[in-house]
């Protein structure tokens, strides 16, 4: 099942939901602000994106200027601070059995559904 972490007050995340509506295939939406991922989900998500731990960050949120970014944190820690605070974790993300794909741009998305 296709599954879409999704934020509703985000522009790219309402155009990346849009393109599952219309793709017509039947999608699960995690409002992730919500429902927080734990460690364990980030890490499957990281992976299967097969990006770096911080790439998955959005490091222009102000709680990560003002309490992150000049420090030298581990991946266990960057995804602590994912928990802690889940408006830094990129959006949306959308997963495909064994694809994901962060939609920005939304097109993106294309390439997985």
């Amino acid at each position: 099942m296709i599954k879409i972490y999704h934020n509703p007050r985000c522009s790219k995340s309402r155009q990346g939901l849009e393109i599952l509506e219309n793709s017509g295939k039947e999608f699960e939406i995690i409002k992730y602000l919500d429902t927080v991922p734990n460690e364990s989900e980030l890490n499957a998500v990281i992976k299967l994106l097969n990006i770096s731990t911080l790439e998955l960050v959005r490091k222009n949120e102000a709680v990560w200027k003002d309490s992150y970014k000049d420090k030298t944190l581990t991946d266990s820690e960057i995804i602590a601070a994912m928990v802690a605070h889940p408006k830094l974790i990129e959006r949306p993300i959308v997963i495909n059995c064994k694809k994901a794909v962060i939609g920005r741009p939304p097109s993106a998305i294309l390439k997985i559904i």
